[in-house]
């Protein structure tokens, strides 16, 4: 029995032995770090930029270009009837951050599309915790641009 063992163990040393050591090293493909900016503050109104950070790439395919954190202001969704103001307040949310982080409107010869906003489920719940009559005045979100342009919105906290 301990003769089978012996030999199975002396035939993979050999295997080993006769294999080219570029074989048995393991590639690695190494990455280069990606540049990071650093985005920097814009002076605006009532202090709705709040912080600038460092930028860290979410995913190998979506690196993002910009992340701020704003405070916008929902109180104008107040003046509208009450069953209209959460979406009101969901216009206003995208009207301020098409504005603030300078999303192109319209198409121009070279772009084929419009950038896309996305906003995050939570942010949209946040929204519409207290119901269609009673959205929150003011909300803090965190909104990040990409190398393709589109925006998505994320709440701050989270």
């Amino acid at each position: 029995m301990n003769n089978a063992n012996d030999e199975q163990q002396t035939t993979q040393e050999t295997e080993l032995l006769e294999t080219p050591q570029e074989e048995l090293t393991t590639e690695t493909e190494i990455i280069p770090q990606e540049e990071t900016m650093i985005t920097e503050a814009v002076a605006e109104p009532k202090g709705t930029v709040t912080q600038t950070e460092k930028t860290k790439p979410k995913k190998k395919d979506d690196p993002v270009l910009e992340e701020r954190i704003y405070t916008v202001p929902l109180q104008r969704a107040l003046v509208r009837p009450p069953k209209k103001r959460a979406p009101r307040a969901m216009q206003l949310l995208k009207l301020f951050v098409a504005r603030h982080m300078k999303m192109p409107l319209t198409i121009t010869e070279e772009d084929e599309e419009l950038p896309h906003l996305i906003i995050t489920p939570k942010v949209n719940e946040k929204i519409w915790s207290r119901g269609i009559e009673k959205p929150p005045r003011k909300i803090r979100v965190r909104v990040t641009k990409d190398k393709n342009d589109d925006v998505t919105v994320y709440l701050a906290e989270a």
